[in-house]
């Protein structure tokens, strides 16, 4: 690789509530935690795959027969005007 042309990566850990990773980022933070003698950037996180309803199977199933039936009733007449 080129010297200078590629960003800086640092280890990271990423703290998504109870679940807690290791990896390497660009991103730093001002919270820092030693891990096995090495000094951790701490990044939080709102969501990620643990907690994504994608992800755990916790999606929400949406009426969109009840929201096309809504439609119809308020903008279905329109046209017979």
């Amino acid at each position: 690789m080129k010297e200078g042309l590629h960003p800086v990566n640092h280890p990271v850990l990423f703290v998504d509530g109870e679940h807690e990773w290791q990896g390497i980022s660009t991103m730093k933070s001002g919270e820092t935690r030693t891990i096995d003698g090495l000094e951790h950037y701490v990044v939080r996180l709102e969501i990620s795959a643990f907690s994504h309803p994608f992800y755990t199977g916790t999606k929400k199933i949406v009426d969109t027969a009840g929201r096309v039936e809504k439609f119809m009733r308020r903008y279905g007449n329109q046209g017979k005007k």
